[in-house]
C-alpha cells in the first residue's frame, strides 16, 4: 500500500459504481473490478470490501448523501467518477505517486511475472491448490481438473501441467531433483515457500476466492 496514502471519502464514488453493477450488492473480494480498483488506489481488496459493506448498510451520513445523489442516476455517477479520476490524477499514476514511497504487497500477486508474462503469482497459487488435489500420475493434460483450471485462467493445458511438474520438484515428500529448466522455477519455489505448508483447507478456501478474479 502506498505509504502516507489514506482513505478519502470521495473513494466511495468509485466503490459505489462497482456496487451498483448487476447483480447489485457487495462484490466478491477478488472480483476483477475490486482487484483493479485496489491496484489503482494501492489499497488492499479487504479494506475496500469493508468500505463497500458500509455502503450496503448506508453506515455514514456521507454514504447516505452519495446514495441519494447517485444511486438512481448511473450516468451522473459515471460523470462524478470520471471527474474524480481526473482531479486525483488516476490517469497518470506515475505523476500521482511521484515523491510517494509505494511499498507493494498484494499488488505483485496480480501482475505478470517478469520471468514469464503468461503467468501471475495468483495463477501459480491456484495451480498449487490443484497440485494438492491431485496425485503425480494425474498431473497430465487429459485430467479434467487440469483442463478446467486452464480454461478458467485462459492458459494452455500444457502450461498448467508444466507448473504442476515444477511444483513436484519443490515438494520435499517427492524428493525429486530440479531437472526442469524453466524461468518459472524461482516463482514456483517462492509460491511454495509462501503456501506449501498452509493447511490444505485454508489454501483451498483462498483459491476459491481468487478464482473470482478470472470469472469476469
Amino acid at each position: 500500500m502506498a505509504k502516507n496514502t489514506v482513505w478519502q471519502d470521495d473513494y466511495y464514488l468509485l466503490l459505489m459504481q462497482i456496487y451498483l453493477r448487476r447483480p447489485v450488492g457487495v462484490k466478491p473480494l477478488y472480483s476483477r473490478a475490486m482487484v483493479d480498483l485496489s491496484l489503482e488506489l494501492h489499497i488492499a481488496p479487504q479494506y475496500l470490501q469493508t468500505r463497500m459493506q458500509q455502503i450496503a448498510r448506508l453506515e455514514k451520513p456521507r454514504i447516505e448523501h452519495i446514495w441519494q445523489t447517485y444511486s438512481e442516476n448511473p450516468r451522473r455517477l459515471a460523470r462524478a467518477v470520471r471527474l474524480l479520476r481526473e482531479m486525483k490524477g488516476f490517469g497518470a499514476a506515475a505523476d500521482f505517486y511521484k515523491g510517494v514511497e509505494v511499498q507493494e504487497t498484494f499488488e505483485k500477486d496480480f501482475r505478470p511475472l517478469s520471468e514469464d508474462e503468461r503467468f501471475m503469482p495468483v495463477m501459480l497459487i491456484l495451480i498449487l491448490d490443484l497440485y494438492f488435489r491431485l496425485s503425480p500420475i494425474t498431473m497430465v493434460t487429459d485430467t479434467p481438473e487440469v483442463q478446467e483450471l486452464a480454461r478458467l485462467m485462459h492458459l494452455k493445458v500444457s502450461d498448467v501441467v508444466l507448473v504442476l511438474d515444477i511444483f513436484q520438484t519443490c515438494d520435499p515428500y517427492l524428493n525429486r531433483d530440479a531437472l526442469i529448466v524453466s524461468n518459472l522455477l524461482l516463482p514456483c519455489q517462492q509460491v511454495w515457500q509462501r503456501y506449501g505448508n498452509m493447511e490444505a483447507h485454508v489454501l483451498a478456501a483462498y483459491a476459491e476466492e481468487l478464482k473470482e478474479y478470472f470469472k469476469n
